[in-house]
């Protein structure tokens, strides 16, 4: 399961290092954020996001991020515990009097899959249907993380349009007001600062956690389908457990083993 706190920490420290670092040199808060850089790096990086996706995608990067900084969980121990015990029960008084054990599974893909066999659906039908939302799922979830991968890649570039415009002001005012000439050098080093930061620090860490709880999601789909299969076909509960066991990493076994 995927640890809710160690991006939020991770993310902490990262800010915590790059700007304290950079106040630790003498640099001030009104250096680091100068609107006109800011506006060139975020700016460009989210009307590209609109052009390329939409502005009905954009407006769900919030939402992705909410969900990679504080992912769903996907308890596989208690699910294969809970499939095990529908297995026993199925054996002792038949495959329909599970049916109001259902609530126990927590998500809609194992409850609906469990409900597809109690009413009476083929092995190979099922299979299908898993195979099919599992396909729609990566489709899906891939699509969000290419946002992500994507604003890492245009951040850095608006980062450089806004320090080719510095230089471009500075050698236009050059010999007239050296404060001018400062504050133009000062933006265009600040863009490059914000592009190169923005895509390594918030977007392209955000793609990563995205793609691990799509793998944790898809684990969660496919031991499902295991178990659910398992439990069409009688098989025995222990049999269903060593199953369902050898699905998960060797350090995971080994602590199921242990309890």
């Amino acid at each position: 399961m995927i640890n809710k706190f160690g991006t939020t920490f991770g993310l902490l420290i990262g800010v915590f290092s790059i700007f304290g670092a950079f106040f630790l040199e003498g640099g001030s808060f009104r250096i680091l954020f100068i609107l006109s850089a800011l506006m060139i790096v975020f700016g460009g990086t989210f009307s590209a996001v609109i052009i390329g996706f939409g502005l009905d995608r954009f407006m769900r990067i919030l939402t992705l991020m909410r969900l990679a900084y504080f992912p769903r969980s996907y308890n596989v121990k208690e699910l294969i515990d809970i499939f095990v015990s529908l297995s026993i029960k199925a054996r002792k008084e038949g495959l329909l009097s599970i049916e109001p054990d259902l609530r126990k599974l927590n998500h809609l893909f194992p409850r609906k899959m469990t409900k597809f066999v109690l009413d009476g659906t083929d092995a190979d039908t099922l299979q299908i249907l898993a195979q099919l939302e599992m396909r729609t799922m990566q489709e899906r979830h891939y699509s969000n993380i290419n946002i992500f991968t994507k604003m890492g890649g245009y951040a850095p570039t608006m980062g450089i349009i806004g320090t080719v415009m510095g230089l471009i002001m500075t050698l236009a005012n050059a010999g007239t007001d050296p404060n001018a000439l400062i504050k133009n050098i000062a933006t265009a080093f600040i863009a490059t600062l914000w592009g190169v930061l923005s895509a390594n620090l918030f977007w392209l860490p955000v793609g990563d956690r995205l793609k691990r709880c799509h793998s944790e999601e898809k684990n969660m789909m496919e031991l499902s389908l295991e178990a659910v299969l398992t439990l069409q076909s009688g098989e025995i509960p222990s049999i269903m457990k060593a199953r369902l066991m050898g699905m998960l990493p060797q350090k995971e076994q080994q602590e199921k083993l242990t309890h």
